[in-house]
């Protein structure tokens, strides 16, 4: 079966599919027993900025014949398919100009308004899942997936990580040149490129600093990553807790 198409569709009865769809698009998981056994086939890879979640995902995807499911770049998509009415931090975001959205406020508060960092959306995410196949497995991968959002769908532990980049990696992200290209490309056309970069690091340093606490909370697995590792280092440490 395509990967663009549902897998089984007697796995649930339309009113517990109605009901996954309109909490999705509210944002909301609807059932979490069943919607976690529907998804014990998905691999969960969530954390910080610059930590290697894509680049490690696809490197386990292509090894192991997965199916990437990259959260980035279903943000577009999302944003078209979210309730407004039912996301007061979207709805903000998206009433806001560029520069408000990356110069003019502080880092905190960029860190405490940001739609996806307040978990709007993961819904969606969980749609986009259960709409999938489930074979191949798949493995998921985006700052998105935030603990205390992934861990009610785990039906295993071992399925999930999250990548947390230390000092020293944002501090060599930090001081080297300006990032190029996607995601990095819009902060070029704001009035003040070098602001809105500091900004978003600082935003990024603070949720990944939440990151930790979180999954040290809920007794969920992390990795830290640093800058003398390589993606081979990470990739491995992630694989062999995935048991792949």
């Amino acid at each position: 079966m395509p990967v663009n198409q549902c897998g089984d569709p007697n796995n649930h009865s339309p009113n517990i599919r109605e009901s996954i769809r309109l909490s999705a698009l509210r944002g909301e998981v609807a059932d979490h027993a069943v919607v976690r056994e529907r998804l014990r086939h998905v691999y969960w890879v969530g954390g910080g900025s610059g930590a290697g979640k894509s680049t490690v995902a696809r490197r386990l995807a292509a090894q192991h014949g997965l199916y990437l499911y990259g959260t980035d770049e279903v943000m577009a998509d999302h944003g078209r398919r979210i309730m407004l009415e039912d996301s007061p931090f979207t709805m903000a975001f998206a009433a806001m100009d560029i520069d408000e959205r990356w110069v003019n406020r502080s880092p905190e508060l960029m860190l405490e308004t940001f739609h996806w960092f307040r978990g709007e959306g993961f819904g969606l995410i969980v749609e986009d899942l259960l709409a999938l196949p489930t074979e191949p497995p798949v493995i998921a991968e985006g700052f998105r997936l935030l603990p205390h959002l992934v861990k009610p769908l785990l039906a295993s532990q071992t399925h999930a990580v999250w990548l947390l980049p230390t000092p020293d990696l944002r501090r060599v992200a930090f001081e080297g040149r300006r990032p190029s290209g996607t995601p990095w490309a819009f902060v070029e056309q704001t009035t003040d490129p070098d602001r809105a970069l500091r900004n978003l690091l600082e935003r990024d340093r603070m949720f990944t600093d939440r990151l930790v606490g979180e999954a040290e909370r809920l007794g969920l697995h992390t990795i830290d990553v640093d800058a003398s590792m390589t993606t081979d280092d990470v990739a491995a440490q992630v694989n062999t807790w995935f048991g792949l």
